[in-house]
């Protein structure tokens, strides 16, 4: 028997909506009875972000207002992210190929029109945001143009091809898990996220992610029409195929009971990635990236991705692939492989990378800003690491470990073009640290 916990992550007013397209918006004046005052509109900045998420299975557009709060006792008196409202969520579209190569950018167009029609809200409007396309959608020949165009079309705002595991962290934020991880008394909490291609896993503890990995499980590995025909077989379906003893086919049946094989094995990979444990033969075929390595003991389990909807029954239909059995069945092993870890209800499932995508920290800079040549402005669409030097040691050599490991796990490869590099710095304004800084940085993006 598994049991499950609801978290009160997200507590909408009583009046929001409830279904797959939803908008919720306060009027102005009854959500925040200062606004009116001078020193309120001097304090405080609203931005509207969209998020856009194309991914191998399905694809989300969420808007939602950032409140940004000048943070006064800061030296540099920057503003700071205070508030997210989710304004409007999308209908979920089956991400539309128009063959094995290529995504189809003209029904991806009409769907995003759709939406912004749909929320009321013009693409002139947009001040932030994020486009990202994950999974199998980034790797077809035409992802990078199609996220260019989309960004150029629909307003002032990121976009990127995310890697699984800047996927992961995505969807831990967007799931509730590091929200929930500020109040989980010190404890670390796994999320997994399980889409159509890939399954992500990221481990949270303090409000920071502080582990991640993916495999090659999913619910569209393998998918057939109504009459059970196999329609596509990915690569790694025919591994745990062939793993599993089972023939794989286009065009030919699957049969109930070779799904049942081919979603057993899966499901074993994925909980074995999980749990930490000795890795099979079949996962370590699956692995995208380095197995998931934790120290702490996981105090609670999140689910996100469309998988997670029947592993929570919140969806019944079928799509025609391994969506619903692979539900079941890792709802029916989790606890033999994550033993008396309550399974929680994330605040967000199918959409959790999309939430994230749109709600990243967002600041504004005070009154530290240098910059010698004004005329470089605007820049937009440029590459972001956060390095964060969690060290009491500001050595060269400690400095440049950090920056290029932060640029590894970002997955850009060789820097190539213009980098910002997101620093938290605990160290202060020694010279000797700071310049030990500059000589770090130079080594890590041109070494």
């Amino acid at each position: 028997m598994i049991a499950y916990h609801r978290t009160k992550l997200i507590k909408p007013p009583d009046d929001y909506p409830v279904g797959l397209n939803r908008r919720y918006q306060l009027p102005s004046s009854d959500r925040d009875p200062e606004k009116n005052h001078e020193l309120w509109r001097l304090d405080r900045i609203e931005l509207k972000s969209v998020g856009i998420d194309i991914v191998s299975s399905t694809t989300h557009v969420v808007f939602s207002t950032l409140v940004m709060r000048r943070q006064a006792m800061a030296l540099s008196s920057r503003f700071e992210l205070t508030d997210r409202r989710i304004d409007f969520e999308s209908d979920i579209l089956i991400t539309p190929f128009s063959d094995n190569t290529n995504i189809s950018t003209e029904d991806l167009q009409d769907f995003f029109e759709n939406c912004y029609h749909a929320s009321c809200i013009k693409p002139t409007e947009i001040q932030t945001g994020a486009v990202i396309t994950t999974g199998d959608a980034a790797r077809k020949d035409n992802a990078n143009a199609i996220i260019q165009l989309f960004s150029e079309q629909a307003g002032q705002f990121v976009c990127a091809s995310a890697g699984p595991l800047l996927e992961s962290k995505m969807a831990a934020y967007g799931s509730g898990a590091v929200a929930q991880s500020t109040s989980n008394n010190g404890g670390t909490i796994l999320n997994i996220d399980m889409g159509g291609g890939t399954t992500k896993f990221a481990t949270v503890s303090n409000g920071n992610v502080t582990a991640t990995a993916a495999i090659n499980v999913g619910a569209r590995l393998v998918t057939f029409d109504q009459h059970r025909m196999i329609t596509k077989i990915e690569p790694a379906a025919q591994v745990a195929a062939n793993h599993q003893g089972i023939t794989l086919i286009i065009g030919e049946e699957l049969s109930h009971a070779h799904e049942a094989l081919l979603v057993h094995g899966l499901t074993i990979a994925l909980l074995e990635v999980a749990a930490h444990r000795p890795l099979s033969v079949l996962s370590k075929k699956l692995l995208i990236t380095k197995p998931l390595s934790y120290d702490r003991p996981i105090s609670a389990v999140f689910f996100s991705g469309g998988v997670s909807e029947y592993l929570y029954n919140f969806e019944k239909r079928s799509f025609n692939d391994l969506g619903i059995k692979l539900g079941k069945k890792i709802r029916e092993l989790t606890p033999s492989y994550l033993e008396g870890v309550p399974i929680e209800i994330s605040a967000e499932r199918i959409r959790a990378t999309v939430i994230g995508a749109s709600q990243f920290t967002a600041q504004v800079s005070g009154n530290t800003i240098y910059l010698k040549n004004p005329k470089l402005l605007p820049l937009r669409n440029l590459k972001v690491v956060i390095v964060d030097f969690n060290d009491t040691e500001g050595s060269l050599d400690r400095l440049s470990n950090y920056i290029s490991q932060a640029i590894v796990a970002a997955e850009l490869g060789k820097p190539a073009g213009p980098l910002v590099l997101a620093l938290r710095w605990p160290f202060g304004p020694a010279f000797e640290v700071l310049r030990n800084l500059c000589i770090a940085i130079s080594e890590a993006v041109t070494g």
